[in-house]
C-alpha cells in the first residue's frame, strides 16, 4: 500500500475549499462561447460584403469554435472563420483567447492560398513602410519548427515594421496577427471586428 501523502501549500488548499473561483472561470469561458458565437455572425456578414477572392472554398466552411484548457497550461477558447485546413493548403483568421495573457487575431496563409495573397500583403506593408503604427501593431510568424503557435515570444512573432516586405513572399508560410491585452477586454469587441476588416482590405486590394 502506497504512503505517498499530497501536500498543498496554503494558497492551493485555499483554491480546492473554495468552489466559486472554479464556477467563475467557467462562467467566463461560457460568455467566451457566446461572445465568438456572435462575432462569427458579424464575420459571415463582412465576408458577404466584401468577399476575399480564391477562398470560397472556406468562406463556404461553418465557423468552428472550440476550448482547451491546456495551452502552456492555460485554458483558452477559439473562433476559426474563415477556415480551410486541407494538406498543406491553409486558409484561416482566427480569434484566441488566452488566459492570463491577451486575445489575438490571426490570419495564417499556407501552400496555393500562400501564393495567390503574398503579393497583396506585400503591397500592403510596403506602402506602410515608415508610417505610424496604430496602437495594435502587426506581427509576422517567423517560427520555421512550428506554424500553431500561438505566443508572441521573438522565437515566434517579428514585429512587422522590423520585417522587409521583399522577405513576405518567400516565408513558408504566411501568419498576420495582432494581439490586445486583457486589460483592455473592454476594447476587444471593436478590436477582433476592425481587425477582421483590415484584414479583409489586405486580401482585396492588390
Amino acid at each position: 500500500m502506497s504512503n505517498a501523502k499530497v501536500r498543498l501549500s496554503s494558497k492551493e488548499q485555499e483554491l480546492v475549499i473554495n468552489a466559486d473561483w472554479i464556477l467563475t472561470k467557467n462562467a467566463v469561458i461560457q460568455k467566451l462561447y457566446t461572445f465568438f458565437g456572435q462575432l462569427s455572425e458579424q464575420y459571415q456578414m463582412l465576408i458577404q460584403q466584401c468577399p476575399p477572392s480564391a477562398n470560397e472554398e472556406a468562406c463556404a466552411v461553418a465557423p468552428k469554435i472550440s476550448k482547451g484548457e491546456n495551452y502552456e497550461g492555460l485554458p483558452w477558447v477559439m473562433l476559426d472563420y474563415p477556415r480551410y485546413f486541407k494538406g498543406n493548403d491553409v486558409f484561416a483568421i482566427r480569434c484566441f483567447f488566452w488566459w492570463g495573457n491577451h486575445v489575438s487575431i490571426t490570419l495564417q496563409l499556407s501552400g496555393k492560398f500562400k501564393v495567390f495573397y503574398s503579393n497583396a500583403i506585400q503591397h500592403y506593408f510596403q506602402l506602410r513602410n515608415g508610417n505610424p503604427h496604430p496602437t495594435h501593431e502587426w506581427f509576422i510568424g517567423i517560427n520555421l519548427e512550428d506554424a500553431w503557435q500561438h505566443h508572441f515570444r521573438p522565437e515566434n512573432y517579428q514585429r512587422a515594421a522590423e520585417l522587409n516586405p521583399a522577405l513576405i513572399p518567400q516565408l513558408p508560410y504566411i501568419k498576420l496577427a495582432k494581439k490586445i491585452p486583457l486589460d483592455e477586454w473592454d476594447d476587444v469587441d471593436f478590436f477582433l471586428q476592425q481587425t477582421f476588416k483590415e484584414i479583409l482590405h489586405i486580401l482585396t486590394n492588390d
